[in-house]
């Protein structure tokens, strides 16, 4: 028997979303909370690409083998490295706080990079698609890029008419992580089109 993509990405969903709550209850002096929302945040995320995959039509993605396991590596890669740097980031900025301003910029940006490399590999998969491939992943982008846009002016609206309140700090570090779910959910919307 053939166990599909999205069942063994939702299988790994269960289990991180699991490790992610069960472990505090069982451990609760061992495990740090930023470890459990890391575990519930990547089973969260596991889960929703589940969905995606499962809902996207085979004809979709029609990149070669070798295209999307270039794309896989350097995206596991990329998102690995950002777990680790992110992790060892906040542990310093949490334990050293006289430390100077500048050095604090240098810790702080550490995520930076990683990121950087998971959009170029994004960027390198989208220039070597064919074109009706390249058609689906940009206008699945502009239709993402859009609709935060549009999500993030309205929300500044509300925080100008006092409204809600919401941090800068935590506003500004979600725009990436809402424009990847908003293009998983376009492209699906997208693909099912060009059917």
């Amino acid at each position: 028997m053939k166990v599909s993509h999205p069942a063994v990405m939702l299988g790994g969903a269960v289990v991180c979303a699991g490790l992610g709550l069960g472990l505090p209850q069982l451990l609760p002096e061992r495990i740090p909370a930023l470890v459990s929302g890391l575990l519930v945040g990547t089973g969260l995320g596991l889960g929703f690409a589940a969905l995606l995959r499962w809902r996207l039509p085979d004809s979709c993605d029609v990149a070669t083998a070798s295209l999307r396991r270039r794309y896989t590596r350097e995206m596991l890669l990329a998102m690995g490295a950002y777990v680790v740097v992110l992790l060892a980031s906040i542990t310093v900025l949490r334990r050293v706080e006289d430390m100077d301003p500048l050095l604090r910029a240098v810790v702080a940006l550490l995520p930076v990079p990683p990121i950087a490399f998971a959009l170029r590999a994004i960027v390198r998969y989208i220039r070597d698609v064919d074109e009706l491939q390249q058609r689906i992943e940009l206008e699945a982008v502009s239709i993402a890029t859009a609709f935060v846009c549009l999500l993030y002016m309205a929300g500044g609206f509300l925080q100008l008419a006092k409204v809600i309140d919401v941090p800068a700090g935590a506003a500004m570090i979600w725009v990436f992580p809402l424009v990847c779910f908003a293009y998983g959910l376009a492209k699906v919307a997208v693909s099912r089109r060009y059917q």
